[in-house]
């Protein structure tokens, strides 16, 4: 049978989602307390993979297993055995032919950036941080630029393997409470990196290195050469993903909504 599950995970001690030879992921640790739960070895495949140091509130994997197992099992059992880090959030059984990743439509990001002229220390791995203010009303001027069904190669890693570049943004906002600034991201599919550079694009916007139209203009230049440096991966989250509902999948399946204002703080 085939088992859907909502992950949750702090991305700081990792070195990203997909399994690897070298150093801690967290596919290898879920996939190691499912196993231990279902008596025999599996793999799961999931919406998508995050690099090291990003985090998830959302992730959805899918995997097989001849083992019946109550889905609390796969909840509180597998959670038992996981690190703190790491939570499934629910279980559920789904049809032969679901797939995490090529059943789902789109997927949601957060970056969460503390813009003060002093770094955090508490939130220090689970936001980005930037110390020249920032005018936010000039960000989303230029993030609107990006929305629609362009070629993204300005933001795309070098290292991306996608076979294509052309991605359909349907959502890039931003919004500010006091000096934490939240960004949310939709598209149908992300490229390698296309988040962390959208945002360091904007940064240059905000703090007037750029103007408004250059993130247009970087947009159609498609040379990744001439953007903004990656922005930290600490302050970005896989936020949510998105599936029809003949999947049947819980309610929650869209994980945990991040606080409004940032990680770990409170309203000063």
């Amino acid at each position: 049978m085939r088992i859907a599950l909502g992950v949750e995970y702090d991305g700081s001690a990792f070195r990203g989602w997909q399994s690897q030879v070298v150093g801690p992921t967290v596919q290898d640790t879920l996939e190691a307390a499912l196993s231990a739960i279902a008596a025999h070895p599996l793999r799961v495949q999931a919406s998508g993979r995050t690099d090291s140091g990003v985090h998830a509130t959302a992730q959805v994997v899918h995997f097989d297993t001849s083992a019946m197992r109550p889905d609390t099992a796969w909840v509180r059992g597998c959670n038992a055995l996981l690190p703190s880090s790491v939570a499934v959030r629910w279980a559920a059984p789904v049809a032969d032919d679901f797939n995490a990743r090529f059943s789902a439509h789109s997927r949601s990001y957060r970056y969460c950036l503390y813009n003060h002229p002093v770094r955090p220390a508490l939130s220090a791995t689970l936001a980005g941080w930037f110390h020249r203010p920032l005018d936010e009303v000039r960000m989303q001027a230029a993030a609107v630029e990006l929305i629609g069904t362009h070629d993204f190669s300005a933001f795309r890693s070098s290292e991306c393997q996608a076979r294509s570049p052309v991605r359909t943004l349907s959502e890039l906002t931003l919004m500010r409470q006091g000096d934490w600034i939240m960004f949310d991201l939709t598209a149908n599919a992300f490229l390698h990196h296309m988040v962390r550079n959208i945002i360091g694009a904007l940064v240059e916007v905000g703090c007037c290195r750029r103007d408004p139209p250059w993130i247009g203009e970087l947009l159609a230049g498609q040379d990744r050469r001439l953007g903004a440096p990656t922005f930290s991966a600490s302050g970005l989250y896989l936020a949510g993903v998105g599936y029809d509902a003949r999947w049947h999948l819980p309610a929650s399946q869209q994980g945990v909504r991040l606080p409004a204002i940032g990680p770990g703080v409170a309203p000063g």
